[in-house]
């Protein structure tokens, strides 16, 4: 640790520091004011923040500086109020209320992901909310997260209006922050042989973190979220093509959402680390030689890793060239010895399973977030809300608008009418804000011919 002096004001940190202030250049600007409170804690003081950025050169900041505008337009929090999707609201800090538009584009998302693990041999099951403390316990989920974790007593509350509310006798538990605990539970039921694996294990799974309310971010950074979940049991030969396998499907699928600039990064061992040299250099050589034999370019991310197995990374590239860690897969032989995850080996000795923690989302509400924010709220066409708005011009086409919308919503398009008396100009204009992706306008020609303008 080092003291750095610019002027009266001194700076207690690792440095390095610039020699002085000129050392900034030209190509440097005063972006916002903010306030923030004191460690990220609402009931610390408000202090005041100030932004601001440098660049080698004018045109790197001109090329910043117009992403920033950008992002700006593309929130996806005004984009959400604007097209009636979700709100936020104090007295549920962290979690998302979903609009009919909304819930719509959260269901399509979270079909579309279920169509496409069934389809590559995942098992959905469903797993508690709530659960005892001694599970966190034994999984070192209690030690090491609980002040993220949302606790609560096993009581009934007190309902005479002068006593407490808790006794603080109940036994502890929690609302899961993470679902893979419950999963070994599921693997745990019966006994499991080598011939059983690999077990791919799917949950949409509903999880609370008790992020701090100053950290709490619309749709990107939330309490209460559902992540699109799934662990793989397997042996440790059986590492390599399951990662092959995985990394196949997540490309696909980013491809369908319309990303095809992904950056992978392997996170090797970090400094402390659990297990032994030789199984992190086993574990590591094994995520690599899968990635290579996929034909995908990768990075190391010296000392990245978790504490107790290295994983992969992805991240996405947006419209504006922003860059999101989005999908996961972790290595995972520790909480397997801690919660008992075993099967009977070909030998007929008992081993320990492999587990491999993967998402390809990461949480929908996350996703949805970013989503939004790349295509600026125009959805690609099988996600839009509303796909269709059939739109008449005058009132005699109206009968044959409705016959339209009737047989489009039976083919499973789900389209609108608008036969309001309003000049089809303006219905043009409101729905075109409304990033609808197609509309059929429909008069007196159209009724007769039985045909639409698009």
């Amino acid at each position: 640790i080092k003291i750095y002096k610019q002027g009266q004001w001194f700076d207690l940190c690792r440095g390095p520091h610039m020699r002085s202030t000129k050392d900034i250049g030209t190509a440097f600007k005063l972006t916002k004011v903010a306030g923030a409170y004191w460690r990220g804690d609402s009931n610390n003081p408000v202090l005041s923040r100030l932004y601001g950025t440098a660049f080698a050169s004018q045109k790197e900041l001109d090329e910043y500086l117009h992403m920033l505008e950008e992002a700006e337009k593309r929130d996806h929090r005004k984009i959400g109020k604007d097209l009636d999707l979700f709100h936020m609201q104090e007295e549920a800090q962290g979690s998302v209320f979903w609009h009919p538009k909304g819930f719509v584009l959260y269901n399509q998302m979270e079909a579309y992901i279920r169509r496409r693990v069934n389809a590559d041999g995942y098992n959905e099951v469903k797993t508690p909310q709530l659960m005892s403390s001694k599970f966190w316990e034994a999984s070192g989920h209690w030690g090491k997260y609980r002040e993220n974790m949302f606790v609560v007593p096993d009581e009934v509350p007190g309902t005479e209006e002068e006593g407490p509310v808790l006794t603080g006798k109940g036994d502890l538990m929690a609302l899961k922050p993470m679902n893979c605990p419950a999963h070994i539970q599921i693997f745990n039921q019966g006994i499991k042989s080598y011939r059983d694996l690999p077990l791919r294990m799917a949950e949409f799974g509903c999880c609370h973190r008790n992020e701090a309310h100053g950290a709490l971010h619309g749709l990107l950074r939330v309490r209460q979220m559902t992540q699109d979940d799934a662990h793989i049991f397997c042996t440790e030969d059986q590492i390599q093509s399951e990662t092959e396998r995985f990394v196949h499907l997540l490309y696909s699928v980013y491809g369908h959402m319309g990303f095809e600039n992904v950056v992978i990064k392997l996170a090797t061992r970090p400094e402390k680390f659990g297990g032994t040299i030789e199984r992190w250099d086993a574990a590591e050589k094994s995520l690599g030689d899968a990635l290579l034999a996929t034909g995908y370019k990768f990075e190391i991310a010296e000392g990245e890793g978790a504490f107790y197995a290295p994983k992969l990374e992805f991240h996405l590239k947006d419209a504006i060239g922003r860059s999101w860690q989005v999908g996961t897969l972790q290595l995972d032989y520790v909480l397997p010895e801690r919660l008992g995850a075993m099967y009977v080996a070909e030998d007929g000795s008992k081993k320990y399973a492999v587990m491999l923690h993967r998402a390809i989302l990461g949480s929908l509400e996350r996703f949805i977030g970013m989503m939004i924010e790349h295509y600026a709220g125009k959805m690609p066409m099988w996600l839009a809300p509303t796909q269709v708005v059939v739109a008449t011009i005058v009132s005699e086409a109206d009968d044959y608008a409705q016959k339209l919308v009737d047989r489009l919503r039976a083919g499973g398009i789900r389209a609108e009418l608008d036969k309001r008396n309003e000049k089809i100009n303006y219905k043009v204009r409101e729905h075109s804000v409304q990033k609808v992706p197609l509309m059929f306008v429909v008069g007196k020609r159209e009724a007769d011919e039985g045909t639409v303008s698009v």
